[in-house]
């Protein structure tokens, strides 16, 4: 297995070569901006899927609902805009929320984008084949499998240490915002000399009426066109300097691009009333309608799948990075903010990895499934990290900051009203999931970092070293099976070494056997006194956690015996299913024994290694 996972990962990296590279605008842009820009791909399609039901009256309503949007990424950007010079360091929600709103609120920023990062690459992969599907309709039975081929692609690559800002990353960025340029241009171009078409004609018999709750359900469900817009808030030390010049300018790029393609295809959708056949998304039906059937359809097609890897890629570098963040301030287990060989967070990219790959097969590699669960997360770190925002010009009170503080409190308001509505509207479809989520990972997080603070306490030097004295030399017991070979012969020698007290114990769960066990002794036993003790119930624990008691009280020393557990390793892996494992046994009830006894045993294991 460990040759397995070499071979696919790559050889080791020396600590030497970590370095980040310092990131230009247009390497900035392709970096930071795939999951801003990708999201239009499912906003979009929810937009439509919300409205749809209720025919050609609720399909109208499609461009004020985008322009609402688009007001919302105006709001956000600015917001964010503050952000960046505020913390030239990286300014994510989790950071500004702790750091002006106290620790809990800080985890629930934390906990949102942990959710949000897991979802991302969900919602992404799977909105990413649904494109490519609906160019390819006998693809649409597959969607899972192959949803779940490129994450494994994409987890493979960030193993091995893939660079997200490498030129590599910004070819489908840029061939995502060409294709659809050129889309829009396109059809603009057809519009002029085409009159507008009517839902009337092409829209589906409705199901339902047009209703406020209606209209307020979509608005929350295209509102996933948002996500990704903070991240360049997070990762300003990533730019070439002025970086926190250049990281506000990416932010207004990007928050262009995000109105410019997502107002773009919905005003195209609305002036040819476009309306999908079967398996097939909105935005493929608007590229067919505009292309046809021809290169330029399929390459709207392929680069949206490409963009939308992309983003699902740009949560293997988000996640792994917060949660070594949180291991680093001591709320998740330490081993995530260890680098493995190849110098990247292994562990974070393949708890992700496991997490999407899970909901990719419960949901069915279904995006519009999963996007009800997507906004909450996405809209509670908005709302924490402008309300923090808000808290932090109140604090420092310098020059404008009351603009700053209206500015920052404005936008938190939009998005936590916006919140509200995806929360009541989504309730139902999905999102009491994620609102039941948030708190249960903060509790998890709060109880990780009281663990840590008791570890610490308990582990705290006190007193002086001077008044240290070492232990005496141990009392050793060595439990022994009823066959002696080469590794209980080693591990007597061993024991001979460090001590003269020594004692070879059997338990005796079948009779049959002492004698013989009795007559090697003589031979291998090395002069160590041989004490057996039966145990008529056939338990090996019992009885020996019962002599080591015994014989502690017997010796009243000061100190308890230490055991030394002979064993063999076998040569392969699976080999160890064919053996007993008793040593396993013992060690595991020696450390809970002595856990619940307060008193401290030390345990010794002496390996035999075996070749064949």
């Amino acid at each position: 297995m460990r040759n397995l996972f070499r071979h696919l990962t790559g050889n080791p990296l020396p600590t030497q070569q970590l370095k980040s590279e310092k990131l230009s605008i247009f390497k900035a842009l392709a970096a930071f901006s795939p999951d801003a820009l990708s999201s239009i791909a499912y906003a979009n399609q929810e937009i439509f899927l919300g409205l749809v039901i209720a025919g050609s009256a609720g399909l109208v309503f499609a461009w004020p609902i985008a322009l609402a949007i688009t007001a919302m990424i105006i709001i956000v950007a600015i917001s964010y805009f503050q952000t960046i010079p505020a913390y030239p360091h990286g300014g994510g929600s989790y950071t500004v929320a702790r750091k002006n709103l106290g620790k809990i609120t800080g985890l629930v920023a934390a906990s949102a984008l942990l959710v949000d990062y897991v979802l991302t690459a969900a919602v992404s992969l799977t909105a990413g084949v649904e494109a490519i599907a609906s160019a390819f309709p006998a693809l649409w039975s597959y969607r899972v499998s192959i949803s779940l081929l490129i994450l494994f692609l994409i987890t493979l690559a960030n193993l091995r240490g893939l660079r997200e800002s490498g030129t590599l990353m910004s070819i489908p960025v840029y061939l995502f915002i060409l294709s659809y340029l050129v889309l829009i241009i396109f059809g603009l171009i057809q519009a002029r000399s085409a009159a507008p078409s009517n839902f009337v004609s092409t829209a589906p018999p409705p199901s339902k009426n047009v209703s406020l709750f209606l209209l307020l359900h979509t608005f929350a469900s295209g509102c996933t066109a948002l996500t990704g817009i903070e991240v360049i808030s997070n990762g300003i030390p990533a730019f070439k300097p002025p970086s926190v010049k250049n990281a506000q300018i990416t932010l207004l790029l990007m928050a262009a691009l995000m109105g410019s393609l997502f107002l773009g295809t919905i005003g195209l959708t609305q002036y040819f009333a476009v309306v999908p056949d079967g398996k097939e998304t909105i935005l493929s039906a608007l590229a067919s309608r505009i292309f046809g059937a021809g290169p330029l359809y399929l390459l709207v097609q392929i680069s949206t799948l490409l963009i939308l890897s992309v983003a699902a890629n740009s949560s293997f570098a988000g996640f792994p990075r917060l949660a070594c963040v949180l291991s680093q301030d001591h709320f998740l287990p330490s081993q995530f903010a260890n680098r493995g060989d190849r110098l990247v967070y292994t562990n974070g990219i393949i708890s992700l990895s496991i997490l999407t790959g899970f909901l990719i097969i419960v949901f069915q590699g279904d995006s519009h499934s999963l996007i009800p669960l997507f906004a909450v997360g996405v809209f509670l770190a908005f709302t924490l990290s402008q309300a923090g925002m808000v808290v932090h010009w109140w604090n420092l009170r310098q020059d404008s900051w009351l603009v700053k503080a209206l500015v920052n409190g404005f936008g938190a308001l939009v998005t936590l009203t916006t919140l509200g509505i995806i929360a009541i509207s989504k309730f139902f479809d999905g999102a009491w999931f994620v609102i039941v989520l948030i708190p249960s990972l903060v509790f998890i997080l709060n109880r990780i970092h009281e663990h840590y603070q008791q570890v610490s306490q308990e582990l705290a030097l006190h007193g002086k070293p001077e008044a240290m004295k070492a232990y005496p030399k141990p009392r050793i017991v060595i439990p022994i099976s009823p066959i002696v070979h080469r590794g209980t012969v080693e591990a007597l020698r061993y024991a001979k070494s460090i001590s003269r007290n020594v004692t070879a114990l059997y338990i005796e769960i079948d009779p049959s056997k002492t004698a013989a066990l009795q007559q090697k002794w003589e031979k291998w036993g090395q002069n160590i006194p041989l004490v057996i003790v039966p145990s008529p119930y056939r338990s090996m624990v019992g009885p020996f956690l019962e002599y080591l008691n015994k014989i502690d009280e017997q010796a009243a020393d000061g100190q308890r015996a230490t055991v030394l557990l002979p064993e063999f390793v076998p040569a392969n892996f699976w080999h160890n299913l064919l053996h007993n494992q008793s040593a396993v046994i013992l060690r595991l009830a020696l450390l809970y024994d002595r856990k619940e006894k307060g008193y401290t045993r030390a345990i010794i294991d002496v390996p035999f290694h075996l070749w064949k």
